[in-house]
């Protein structure tokens, strides 16, 4: 068997970090593999895999995995159409909004592959291809066999594509908020100067979270993964969108990540450094 992957980020390199312990094939492209992207190239063939240098090199591959940014999930498969086959499957693992996972699933079907949806809800670290996965899709039933063979955890969400990021996406909007919520409210404490008193009154408040661990992990996902983090946001806005919801407050999310992400810092050695770093970026932008 062999496994594809189009686009060879952290989930990609994740899931074929644990897969190739397994003995199957694999081959990667990435649009950035164009421009002599040296160290993924490097990457892909330490763990065992084929460097596809064009998009067509995936027709090798039994099942492919599209692992690409939110923003170009239904445009980075759109190449790759032509080059699909009948038994092929194509496993969407996007955080995208439902109507995007429907509308790549029609391309992809009348391609002649099959098409599954899956929604990754997890970090896929520590865990890789084991952190839990759902699936939808009238092949999910089919595949979930031959998935939990390989060590995949995974459940059925639906028969439809869009079932299971339906999911991703609405469970997004609590997690994504809560990072923004908590960076956003310490970057204002710390620039109205009672960021002690904040911090205080939070931990008294939700002892349950751990302060300040919690508040350095929100501000190292979002700084690390803001830019990836404002795309999901952005998918997620729109799935409310189409259920006639707020949207608005999926977008305003976004910004956030998108901000702090963009700028550049990770983690300092302690929690107010780190905020006060942010503080001063973001401020920065203004000038």
């Amino acid at each position: 068997m062999k496994i594809g992957f189009l686009g060879y980020g952290e989930a990609a390199r994740a899931f074929h970090e644990s897969l190739s312990r397994q003995g199957l094939a694999f081959i990667a492209y990435d649009i950035l593999l164009g421009r002599d992207d040296e160290t993924m190239s490097r990457a892909i063939e330490s763990r065992g895999g084929i460097v596809a240098s064009a998009i067509a090199g995936l027709a090798e591959a039994d099942w492919i995995f599209s692992a690409v940014t939110a923003d170009q999930s239904l445009l980075a498969v759109e190449p790759l159409l032509p080059h699909l086959r009948q038994g092929q499957v194509l496993i969407d693992i996007n955080s995208v909004s439902p109507d995007r996972k429907r509308q790549t699933a029609v391309a992809v079907e009348a391609a002649g592959a099959t098409y599954l949806d899956m929604a990754v809800m997890a970090p896929v670290h520590p865990r890789k291809h084991r952190t839990p996965v759902l699936i939808a899709g009238d092949a999910a039933e089919r595949l979930l066999p031959e998935l939990e063979a390989l060590g995949f955890s995974a459940s059925i969400a639906g028969s439809a594509p869009g079932a299971a990021t339906a999911i991703k996406m609405v469970r997004s909007l609590f997690i994504k908020g809560l990072e923004a919520i908590t960076v956003e409210a310490l970057l204002a404490a710390l620039a109205a100067g009672c960021f002690g008193e904040i911090l205080a009154s939070l931990s008294g408040s939700f002892p349950g979270l751990d302060w300040p661990k919690f508040a350095e992990y929100q501000f190292e996902r979002t700084a690390i993964h803001g830019k990836r983090r404002a795309a999901e946001m952005q998918e997620s806005a729109a799935t409310l969108d189409a259920l006639g919801l707020n949207g608005n407050l999926a977008r305003e999310i976004a910004q956030v990540h998108d901000r702090t992400g963009a700028s550049g810092v990770w983690k300092s050695v302690t929690l107010e450094e780190t905020v006060a770093r942010v503080l001063a970026a973001r401020l920065g932008e203004q000038r």
